[in-house]
């Protein structure tokens, strides 16, 4: 068929808040044919999200289309009736979030939940869809797919949810998808089970679908053509390959160009040199269940160590030992050459003060009804005494510090501020306690490429001005390549490999090291077809999934 299955023209839609109506897109037009994926890209804020529900004929709270025409299939979905909507969202139309975990009913199975919509719209029976939703799982190559869709949300992995999303979205057979954000917070190698079960099933039934993802070598996996968004305009859109070659706006370039940012090589650490934190032969567990085995590593004073491995390998168990919030069963953790206690209950103030934590997700990390100031006035309070005009002249320091306005932002709610900001916050609510070393936990897995760079480019400078050292939790070995002095690999609870970055990035390789290493996408639409097919699988959503 030549007529498009979805015609966005002239599309405008406004935010309100206090009353006041903002602009967030500003007249753009999408056309996208059957089968066809259109990858959106952009910072945060350029509109990305708005633009994929406006797609559906959706909007948020606080948010109205106020121009153009959304046309899907030869139907006006802005004059569309509320009955017609429901016909087509779920059934002709389906949604797959950001985040599954979010998105499914804790309290439901998640059979449950996938059968509602076929049943409802009339498409099959219960049964039918039961056996339905057992082919999709196993299409998608989820775990003994006969059983897993009896399970609780809770009861499955990151990545085996976010294709059982996938596959409640794929139930009615629709014509058009919109994937938001579906792979951020997933680590490298269940990452490549997800992309590469997206693109068989809409390769299968030949689904249209729009991908919104902030990850360019991701989207060069996914899209036919990708279209570039900046503060709800549109900037270029052109075919992926041509977009990768040859972008033709500046902005372009510049999202294309985030990847440089690397650290200069450290001098190696002094023999003898004690370390600021010591995890030293550390086993933990959750219940019974062993959690880490024998974990050891040494952290330096104005150095980071990146901790990598997939969901589950342990990495940020060890940083609850780290913090105390997870007694070791075996081992110990010291603190400058003495040995912390174990509880953080049993830890002194300047013992506590010296050991903080920067959290992946911002927007659960901050108290909605706390103001900027006063997030960052009670850790200064709490660990230096400080109180009236002199806390209030540190609070000023420390947003000077993350490069935030004091005088702007002092009196703002979190939900006021970006991603990056809020993030920001986090840091200097770290800062607040003046630590010796910091956990960053995922701190940039949620910020798009140009956020997530000056995230890390503060981080570097606020090591090099304060002498900090870092713990940097992450699934994203570019960033580990960008702020790492020493690498360490963890797998089911074990530390599989460790050393200098500059030897870790070397062959040869742990073979788990260099599965993780070889997960990594690369800016070469043909990069996932070859990795498959090197690791022997034939179809799209094959054997890779074993493998891995």
């Amino acid at each position: 068929m030549t007529e498009p299955l979805l015609k966005m023209r002239g599309v405008k839609l406004e935010g309100r808040s206090d009353e006041v109506w903002s602009p967030i897109i500003n007249g753009i037009d999408l056309t996208l044919m059957r089968g066809e994926v259109l990858g959106l890209i952009g910072e945060s804020g350029a509109g990305k999200s708005t633009l994929g529900l406006a797609a559906m004929g959706y909007t948020r709270d606080g948010v109205r289309i106020n121009a153009g025409t959304v046309e899907f299939d030869g139907i006006d979905l802005l004059a569309a009736s509320a009955a017609t909507k429901r016909n087509l969202l779920g059934k002709r139309i389906a949604y797959v979030a950001q985040s599954a975990a979010a998105s499914f009913n804790p309290a439901h199975r998640l059979m449950d939940q996938h059968v509602e919509g076929p049943v409802q719209h009339g498409v099959m029976s219960r049964t039918e869809s039961e056996s339905d939703a057992i082919e999709l799982y196993r299409k998608l190559r989820l775990p003994d797919p006969e059983q897993i869709g009896f399970r609780y949300p809770h009861q499955v992995s990151g990545g085996q949810l976010q294709r059982a999303m996938t596959a409640m979205a794929m139930s009615c057979r629709p014509d058009l998808i919109i994937f938001d954000e579906p792979t951020t917070a997933l680590d490298v190698t269940t990452q490549i089970e997800v992309l590469a079960s997206i693109r068989d099933i809409v390769e299968q039934f030949n689904t249209a679908a729009i991908y919104i993802t902030h990850d360019l070598a991701v989207v060069a996996q996914m899209a036919d053509r990708i279209k570039v968004l900046l503060k709800g305009d549109e900037v270029e859109t052109a075919d992926t390959r041509t977009m990768l070659a040859a972008p033709t706006q500046e902005y372009t370039k510049s999202l294309w160009a985030v990847r440089s940012f690397q650290r200069p090589r450290k001098p190696a650490v002094i023999v003898g040199a004690v370390p600021v934190i010591s995890v030293q032969s550390v086993d933990a567990r959750y219940g019974t269940t062993p959690v880490l085995h024998d974990v050891s590593f040494d952290l330096h004073e104005g150095r980071t160590v990146a901790v990598v491995g997939e969901s589950g390998s342990g990495k940020s168990t060890a940083a609850r030992c780290i913090a105390g919030l997870l007694p070791p069963a075996a081992g110990q953790i010291l603190l400058d050459g003495q040995v912390l206690p174990p509880d953080y209950r049993k830890r002194s103030k300047d013992q506590l003060r010296q050991v903080q934590m920067i959290y992946q997700m911002a927007d659960t990390a901050l108290n909605p009804r706390m103001s900027v100031g006063r997030i960052i006035a009670r850790p200064v309070q709490f660990y230096l005494g400080l109180t009236g005009a002199v806390k209030r002249k540190r609070v000023d320091q420390l947003l000077e510090q993350i490069e935030m306005e004091p005088t702007e932002y002092y009196n703002r709610l979190p939900s006021e501020l970006s991603g990056g900001q809020k993030q920001r916050i986090g840091i200097a609510r770290a800062l607040a306690a003046e630590p010796k070393f910091i956990i960053c936990d995922e701190v940039t897995s949620a910020l798009d490429q140009l956020v997530a760079e000056g995230i890390l480019r503060l981080l570097a400078k606020l090591q090099d001005d304060l002498h900090l050292s870092y713990m940097f939790i992450t699934h994203d070995l570019a960033t580990v390549r960008a702020i790492a002095d020493e690498v360490v690999v963890m797998k089911d609870g074990r530390v599989v490999e460790r050393g200098p970055k500059d030897v870790m990035f070397k062959p040869p390789h742990d073979p788990y090291t260099e599965l993780l290493l070889s997960s990594v996408p690369e800016m070469d639409p043909d990069w996932l077809t070859n990795l498959l097919a090197e690791r022997g699988v034939d179809d799209i959503g094959g054997a890779a999934v074993d493998k891995m």
